[in-house]
């Protein structure tokens, strides 16, 4: 009877050991099988350099992110422009100037783009042909009125 306790023992003893090298293998061999994989969610951070002079520029009021009517004018520029080139995106970069709160006014920066993009997307430009491009410096350069922009490029 002791034999077969002995047997039954080593029996359990190589099983669990077993179990442990299989979980071995499937962690190591998972890891590696991982690499390289980004999953869905996860944030793309493709940074698109600004080419050339802007097609146009937005100008806002202070503290303001909403187009006047003759602002909207730049959706037919726009579309004349990638219409010439059928491959090519709309790049917005957003601006504010010097005066206020910087983490404020760098939000205000992005509502600018997002309403000149919202304009644009209403005047027929494809959502997905337009691309955001935070600056560098999201302070405008030249006067308080100039730093209050949005820059629109097709390139």
């Amino acid at each position: 009877m002791a034999a077969n306790d002995d047997d039954e023992s080593t029996a359990v003893i190589v099983g669990v050991l077993a179990g442990i090298v299989l979980a071995v293998v499937a962690v190591v061999y998972g890891a590696s099988a991982g690499k390289g994989y980004k999953p869905a969610t996860a944030p793309v951070a493709a940074e698109i350099a600004p080419v050339g002079e802007a097609l146009a520029k937005v100008y806002f009021a202070i503290g303001k992110a909403e187009l006047d009517e003759a602002d909207k004018g730049v959706v037919g520029k726009t579309l004349e422009a990638l219409g010439a080139n059928p491959k090519a995106i709309v790049l917005l970069s957003g601006f504010h100037d010097p005066s206020g709160d910087s983490a404020k006014n760098a939000e205000l920066a992005k509502q600018r783009a997002k309403a000149v993009r919202d304009a644009l997307v209403a005047g027929g430009v494809a959502a997905d042909r337009i691309k955001f491009r935070k600056p560098e410096s999201t302070v405008g350069t030249g006067s308080p009125e100039e730093g209050r922009r949005v820059e629109i490029r097709v390139q």
